[in-house]
């Protein structure tokens, strides 16, 4: 008699029905909201920050350069030793000092410029000054030259090359940033439900097997009904509990931007700001008419299809892993030494991907990874957006579901064998015994 859908209810409300678990659902994304509300409002509070930096130029070259910013002030300090000008900052408590020392020549400078501050100054603001001071050098020395500001001006031209494939599909430098988006967050997904879901498989297993009750379930179930049982339950509360998260993640998020007034968008990395800036610079309406124009080329159709299958190949593939494991051990603690040779090729799969993918996605490494079973969920899902053939997209699924079947075969044989083994900690070779009986 198939149990299969008995097992799969019996973990589904078991596992929805258990306070940690209802708990959790609720109280995570409480927690995120707040850890990101929080890191946005310190953001907030550190870029509003008023800074005040005296300028202290000896060389006379640099006497109109720096101008007032929203959050930054500049003086300039005439006819003062750079004594006199430490102590003066010293005394308004300024940010810093910006002392440019006397030079022979232009070419001098470089050697002579300082700063002086209490604490560690920005980066941030380190840069900048940097590439103002660089950007009035260099006009100085065209000057020097015989060349005037208006000769500057008239000589800088803006290039944006147009790219288009040879069928005629017009694309732009937001489309990678576009496919980089879709293609990380689908691999990224697959990678924590597996950590996650795949970890509660585990230790399910590990619960009824040390609660003996697994003795008397086994008695009228077949192990790998079992297993399979545990795996669909577990994933199909671990999908309840991710569509819980997102709409009362959203709802959070709206709600925590409005009534506090807090810009969630302040949480950037210096990368996203260097992306931003670059989208900006070209302007609102076009950057805007690109983002359309690259998000209408993306395979929609393609990636949802593609990523149903390769997320629940992958998923099952590293459950099954997960739940032979558990059947193997008594305790968590001796679940280390299994642990790793499953991780290796996820964690393997996700640096792929971040450093190979998106730099050649049609490449020799990009491809190969794509096929191999235990990173071709994660690898697959990020190369899909650049445009993937559609037989690799099959023979890589064909390649995924001959290799659960086979783990799922491995590890019923484990699961039948260990589940009812106490008190020894099983080795490689222990276990490779068990695949005989």
């Amino acid at each position: 008699m198939n149990h299969l859908p008995l097992i799969v209810k019996r973990e589904y409300i078991t596992k929805v029905r258990n306070k940690s678990f209802i708990i959790m659902t609720f109280l995570s994304p409480l927690i995120m909201i707040a850890l990101i509300a929080v890191v946005a409002y310190l953001s907030q509070l550190n870029n509003e920050k008023q800074r005040s930096i005296s300028i202290l130029d000896e060389t006379g070259y640099l006497s109109e350069v720096f101008e007032d910013t929203e959050h930054t002030n500049y003086t300039y300090l005439n006819g003062l030793s750079l004594e006199d000008a430490t102590t003066l900052v010293k005394e308004k408590d300024d940010y810093g000092l910006l002392y440019i020392a006397k030079a022979n020549s232009l070419d001098d400078v470089e050697g002579h410029v300082k700063f002086y501050s209490e604490d560690s100054p920005s980066l941030s603001i380190i840069s900048g000054l940097e590439r103002q001071i660089e950007k009035r050098l260099k006009e100085k020395k065209l000057e020097l030259d015989g060349v005037t500001m208006a000769q500057i001006e008239a000589s800088q031209t803006d290039i944006e090359i147009a790219q288009e494939s040879f069928d005629g599909q017009k694309s732009s430098k937001i489309d990678n940033i576009v496919k980089l988006a879709f293609g990380g967050a689908a691999g990224y997904l697959l990678f924590m439900f597996i950590i996650i879901y795949g970890n509660m498989i585990m230790r399910s297993v590990i619960e009824e097997k040390t609660s003996r009750i697994i003795e008397v379930i086994i008695s009228s179930v077949k192990p790998i009904q079992l297993m399979m049982g545990k795996i669909i339950g577990t994933s199909l509360a671990g999908i309840t509990q991710f569509i819980i998260w997102v709409i009362l993640g959203g709802v959070l998020l709206f709600v925590v931007s409005a009534i506090f007034g807090i810009d969630l968008g302040q949480v950037q990395s210096p990368q996203q700001e260097m992306v931003n800036q670059a989208m900006q610079a070209e302007g609102p309406q076009v950057m805007a008419e690109n983002l359309i124009t690259a998000i209408s080329n993306l395979p929609l159709a393609n990636l949802i299809v593609a990523f149903l299958f390769f997320f629940i190949g992958g998923y099952l593939l590293y459950s099954s892993l997960y739940a032979a494991i558990g059947a193997a051990v008594d305790n968590e603690t001796d679940t280390q030494q299994f642990m790793l040779p499953i991780l290796m090729p996820l964690i393997l799969a996700v640096y792929v991907g971040v450093f190979t993918v998106i730099e050649d996605p049609h490449g020799t490494v990009s491809t190969v990874f794509s096929f191999i079973p235990l990173t071709s969920p994660v690898v697959m899902l990020m190369r899909i957006p650049f445009g993937v053939p559609v037989w690799q997209q099959i023979l890589s699924l064909v390649l995924l579901i001959g290799t659960f079947v086979l783990a799922v075969w491995f590890a019923a044989k484990i699961y039948r064998v260990g589940i009812l083994m106490y008190g020894k900690k099983p080795s490689y070779k222990e276990i490779f015994k068990w695949l005989k009986y």
